[in-house]
């Protein structure tokens, strides 16, 4: 509830300047031809979003007093309750719908981790803001909303699957108009055909929140800005008596209008209260108005829904009076009933005859079919469905993934369609980290540039600089080889430089190390599902070891890496810095080889994992990390390294230094502050480990405990963490903290980033 409190309150200035459209006459609508003998009754149910949940209280009044409708016609919100009783739910459905759906989740385009394909997993190892914008002629473009509204489509067509089928609105259970507008003329849009649930979705597109839905070749908006009110649709539709239910935010007095977010609603509200003032001026002596009295309840009060459902129902009681000369016989009200479910031929999931793919993007249509697997012959299952196109989506290469199910000469065709992002294929990130501690602060900034469907096989191009601490230029290519996007090349160049600080077993600085890294990988591999990745290759790097400050006690000169390397990576966390389930797992064999010009023969395996598990707001992790130079001896920019957050905290970072490590870690948090945007957590940590010099010296006997206590939450522009740590010896630390490591699996807490940061 509060996601969606946060994107309506953002997007009030938009909605203002919308809304200040001068209305335009309404299309006009075709008008049912059944007779009936008694006044055609027709319903105007006006747009008001979460305060919308009162046409629901209003529908079970009407139900209960054997009072019929024979038309409705709706706006925003009241197109949607209108268009989902018109398709045969019962008040009692939809009061469920409303009152059980997650609606934070329902508008947020979020997809689940699981079904984001395992390279966009490793997005997150970045510290680079995930929202990007795009780049075309050297200018930024954004996303048409801040919502595609992927969700919402999938909820809505799920809700109307039954009669997917049903192309004219007049053919319902009750007929039905749901008014949208043209966001490019200004023009009112009565849409009376097509696809439902696509209609309601565009009737309550608004403005800035959400994305356009095109229709018929118009670029449709939420219908409030022209028509909020629509009892002149309802009457041109057949009515004789309009039943019109008044759920709009009304404007406020001076005394609430103290801030910048007031005033903004305000105007919104003024732009469409001269229309709906026309509409009601229009009714008839025999035509019943309906205001409830929302109070506080606002556009965004979705947790509210329930009380506004109670509302609207408390408001249509009182107008019983006049509602009751319009109520039918207990037989002629049941004949009314059993006419309205013969319009529908059946309640159930259609049966598919064949598959279509509409692709509007510049990859190949084979990459969109092979993540479709529709039971040609059975019914659709929409909850599988909903969960390919949430792979597709996952992909993050469209604006939007639709489905539909329309006739065809041989059965019904599922039809998926998808559009590229009007923003893209060029994208650019840019991302600030912060790490070490107070006293000794480093910072990094990095840009990025990334070019996706470079070829139909969606080829991706990824090139980034980092200035600070720690500067670096990169550059990687990713070629899938298949349409399933599983195998694929992968090339990368690097150049960068780091600070390596050492310290002596008191951890006193002894002297910092320059080291300079220039080179590339080259690699090859596949990824299991959206969870997993094998990969091997090759990695050949040259650089240098210089003295920065002191005498580091350490050899020093030039160096030249010539590494294999197979990895394993399994990922099913379903958050990285703070997980709440799932678990992950990278296993990494690696060697110097002489053949490849190496300047050191050594073999190293370096395993880390963890798993989380949450019950309410409380989340355990257990998690650790073991490396061990298998053979030789590794080269000093090849060692294994602890200390730092999380990583035997309260120790300086990187502090350890050895050829073998041995972590384990424990982590409890809590989600102090249970807000979408910005979820909050309080928790702590618990560490044993150390460094080993020698194999046959690895075990427990002689490790550090170490833990933390730390605030973190999970921002737009990522995670953040401020922490205090604390080693045996009474050493301690406070710590500012930015993300996950580049190129370590997640482990449930942000440990600082290294170079390169950007690099996997």
């Amino acid at each position: 509830m509060a996601a969606c409190t946060a994107h309506l309150s953002l997007l009030g200035l938009a909605c203002a300047v919308f809304l200040a459209i001068p209305p335009a006459p309404a299309t006009a609508a075709g008008t049912p031809s059944t007779a009936t003998g008694r006044p055609r009754i027709g319903l105007a149910l006006s747009g008001g979003g979460a305060r919308g949940a009162a046409h629901i209280g209003v529908l079970k009044v009407l139900e209960e007093h054997r009072i019929p409708v024979d038309l409705i016609a709706g706006t925003s919100m009241g197109a949607l309750v209108g268009g989902l009783y018109a398709s045969g739910l019962s008040p009692a459905t939809l009061d469920s719908v409303i009152s059980t759906t997650d609606w934070t989740e329902a508008f947020a385009d979020n997809i689940p981790r699981a079904d984001r394909s395992f390279r966009r997993k490793r997005d997150d190892d970045l510290y680079l803001v995930k929202h990007k914008p795009g780049l075309r002629g050297g200018s930024l473009l954004f996303p048409p909303g801040i919502l595609d509204g992927h969700r919402v489509d999938l909820l809505l067509k799920r809700l109307t699957l039954p009669v997917v089928t049903v192309r004219e609105f007049d053919r319902l259970s009750i007929p039905y108009r749901a008014v949208a507008a043209d966001v490019v003329t200004g023009e009112a849009v009565v849409l009376d055909r097509g696809d439902l649930a696509l209609a309601m979705r565009a009737s309550m597109s608004i403005p800035a929140a959400f994305a356009p839905r095109e229709i018929d070749g118009r670029l449709l908006v939420d219908g409030g800005i022209v028509n909020n009110f629509p009892i002149d649709v309802a009457r041109r539709m057949g009515a004789d008596v309009v039943i019109a239910v008044d759920i709009a935010t009304p404007p406020m007095g001076r005394e609430g209008l103290g801030s910048l977010p007031a005033i903004t609603g305000q105007l919104a509200t003024l732009a469409s209260e001269q229309d709906k003032k026309r509409q009601i001026a229009s009714l008839a002596k025999g035509d019943v108005f309906i205001r409830p009295d929302l109070g506080s309840i606002t556009v965004a009060s979705f947790e509210r829904c329930g009380e506004a459902v109670d509302i609207g129902e408390r408001a249509a009681r009182e107008a019983l009076p006049t509602l009751e000369r319009l109520a039918l016989s207990p037989e002629a009200y049941d004949a009314h009933r059993a006419g309205r479910a013969s319009r529908v031929a059946s309640a159930a999931p259609p049966i598919l005859g064949a598959e279509r793919v509409v692709n509007r993007s510049r990859v190949a249509d084979e990459i969109i079919a092979r993540r479709l697997e529709a039971p040609i012959g059975r019914p659709v299952d929409a909850g599988r469905l909903e969960r390919e196109l949430d792979q597709i989506y996952g992909l993050e290469l469209f604006e939007s993934v639709y489905y539909d199910v329309v006739p065809g000469p041989s059965g019904n065709v599922l039809t998926v369609t998808v559009r590229e992002r009007a923003w893209g294929p060029d994208y650019v990130q840019g991302g600030v980290a912060a790490f070490e501690d107070f006293e000794h602060p480093n910072f990094n900034v990095a840009l990025a540039y990334s070019r996706t469907a470079v070829n139909r096989m969606n080829g991706e191009w990824r090139s980034g600089l980092q200035v600070g601490q720690e500067p670096a230029v990169w550059t990687e290519f990713h070629q899938p080889l298949d349409a399933g996007l599983r195998t694929f090349v992968a090339l990368e160049l690097l150049a960068g430089e780091r600070a390596m600080n050492v310290f002596d077993g008191r951890g006193r600085k002894l002297s910092e190390l320059g080291i300079r890294r220039y080179g590339g990988t080259l690699a090859g591999g596949s990824e299991i599902g959206t969870w997993g990745e094998v990969r091997a290759g090759v990695v050949r790097e040259g650089g240098s070891i210089r003295v920065l400050v002191a005498d580091p006690r350490f050899p020093v000169g030039h160096f030249d890496t010539g590494e294999a390397f197979a990895q394993v990576f399994l990922d099913r966390l379903d958050e990285v810095a703070f997980p709440h389930r799932g678990g992950s797992l990278r296993a990494r064999l690696s060697a110097g080889l002489d053949a490849l010009g190496s300047t050191a023969a050594y073999r190293q395996l370096d395993v880390v994992a963890c798993v989380a598990a949450t019950s309410g707001h409380w989340t355990g992790v257990l998690g650790g990390e073991s490396g061990t130079t298998l053979h030789g001896e590794a080269p000093l920019e090849k060692r294994f390294c602890l200390g730092g957050l999380g990583r035997l905290s309260g120790l300086e970072q990187d502090e350890s230094v050895g050829q073998h490590d041995l972590l384990l870690r424990a982590l409890l948090y809590f989600r102090v502050v249970d807000f979408q945007l910005l979820p909050v957590y309080a928790g702590l940590s618990a560490e044993y480990g150390n460094v080993f010099q020698a194999r046959s010296a690895i075990g427990l006997d002689d490790g550090i405990a170490a833990g933390s206590v730390f605030l973190g939450a999970e921002t737009l522009l990522g995670p953040l963490c401020l922490a205090y740590g604390r080693a045996e010896g009474g050493r301690g630390k406070l710590l500012p903290d930015p993300g996950p490591a580049a190129g370590q699996p997640p482990a449930g807490l942000p440990v600082p980033l290294r170079w390169p940061a950007l690099a996997r």
